[in-house]
């Protein structure tokens, strides 16, 4: 029998990637099976992208690339956080990674020490857990209501901090929840994490462009606090490449430094040719015509699927403003049974769902609110509609 490392059985399994996977052993046994639980653009990638990769390969970026990226990507992303975020670095603070999961992976690893403590505004994505459990890090819960848009408070931060306070991490725009910090907001925790210099911040941002109340704000953005802020974003949901594996930060020189030392033992540099596909990206402006119909359509579907939410009996549904998520309460129906299955909980109603109307969601739980279960609208109005109609028919033999 093998005996396995300890930090691999203290591990969960990421929670949507396990019900990505009951959805592909249901359709398997012939099911019309609808997925919910992957936040993943339905979109394709935009032509102009895909070309420059191409044009890569034709010019035989074929070889081992620079552990933090290509200098040129690097630069490019410079300039979009000029562009965008009014945000100035340096390509020496910036490292590019195999997807924004293992930037935030980077990023723990060269900061956390056995004992530390890890911030984590909750409702949280699920992985922020689990990375610092590698670290053998603590995480430190910090719990949002829906009744506050899921946003944590700054005089709610500064009660969970303590001598071992070492990071923080958030995301905004946020998954589970869709919810979008404002400047104000971020403001206020930004003063509270001014008078504790020990901690350092990592703002995940991968959702920046998947927004619909105006400007993206960055806790990057004051000053006082900017050399502890950690920046991590990438091309997977903005420009619909969750394939190409494409993430970065954007950091201090001495993090970038640390991330690039860590990189070079574990991954090295990532593909060249999504490289090039990405430097394309970065170097456009946000308001192309598939960048503005994509968020059009995820307002769209958003609107819809508040709109069918409602109709459903003891669900308690906030407004989210950006991303593609709603993280509906669905605690009424904790108790609640139907022949032989009994719901207990989030987990409970999912397996319900899935079992009996082939709709798949993630459980709360995995989200740190296990009253809470959560929505992707990133496909299409039909499949929107035909799923929540199955829903609200399952939901409704529930007594």
């Amino acid at each position: 029998m093998t005996t396995l490392a300890n930090r691999i059985n203290y591990l969960a399994e990421s929670e949507t990637l396990a019900m990505s996977r009951k959805c592909r052993e249901l359709k398997a046994e012939g099911k019309d099976v609808i997925n919910l639980s992957l936040g993943e653009p339905d979109f394709n990638t935009p032509d102009y992208i895909k070309n420059a990769a191409k044009e890569a390969i034709d010019k035989n970026f074929t070889f081992y690339t620079p552990v933090p990226g290509y200098e040129d990507l690097r630069k490019a992303i410079c300039t979009k956080l000029s562009r965008d975020n009014n945000l100035e670095y340096s390509p020496a603070q910036i490292v590019v990674s195999t997807g924004a999961k293992q930037s935030i992976a980077n990023v723990v690893l060269s900061l956390v020490n056995p004992g530390d403590e890890v911030l984590i505004p909750s409702p949280y994505w699920v992985s922020y857990k689990e990375i610092i459990k590698v670290a053998e890090g603590k995480a430190v819960f910090i719990p949002a209501k829906i009744e506050n848009e899921f946003k944590v408070k700054p005089e709610q931060i500064e009660a969970a901090i303590s001598p071992k306070s070492k990071l923080m991490i958030f995301s905004s725009p946020c998954n589970p929840t869709g919810s979008v910090y404002s400047k104000e907001e971020l403001e206020g925790i930004a003063k509270v994490l001014a008078k504790h210099p020990g901690i350092f911040i990592i703002a995940d941002e991968i959702y920046e462009h998947i927004n619909f109340i105006g400007k993206h704000q960055s806790i990057a953005q004051f000053d006082y606090i900017r050399d502890r802020v950690i920046i991590v974003n990438g091309v997977s949901k903005a420009f619909a490449m969750t394939g190409w594996r494409i993430g970065y930060i954007a950091a201090s020189v001495e993090i970038a430094k640390a991330c690039d030392k860590l990189q070079g033992q574990f991954t090295s540099g990532t593909c060249s040719i999504a490289q090039k596909a990405a430097l394309v990206a970065e170097i456009t402006p946000p308001d192309t015509k598939e960048m503005i119909e994509m968020q059009k359509a995820f307002r769209e579907r958003r609107d819809l699927m508040l709109q069918m939410l409602a109709e459903i009996p003891g669900l308690k549904v906030n407004h989210p403003d950006g991303a593609f998520y709603i993280f509906p309460d669905i605690s009424y129906y904790f108790g609640k049974s139907s022949d032989s299955v009994k719901i207990n909980d989030a987990t409970d109603l999912c397996d319900y769902i899935l079992n009996t109307v082939f709709v798949a969601l993630v459980p709360g739980n995995a989200f740190g609110d296990p009253n809470c279960i959560r929505f992707s609208y990133a496909t299409s109005k039909e499949k929107l509609v035909e799923a929540v109609g199955r829903i609200k028919e399952a939901l409704g033999k529930l007594k």
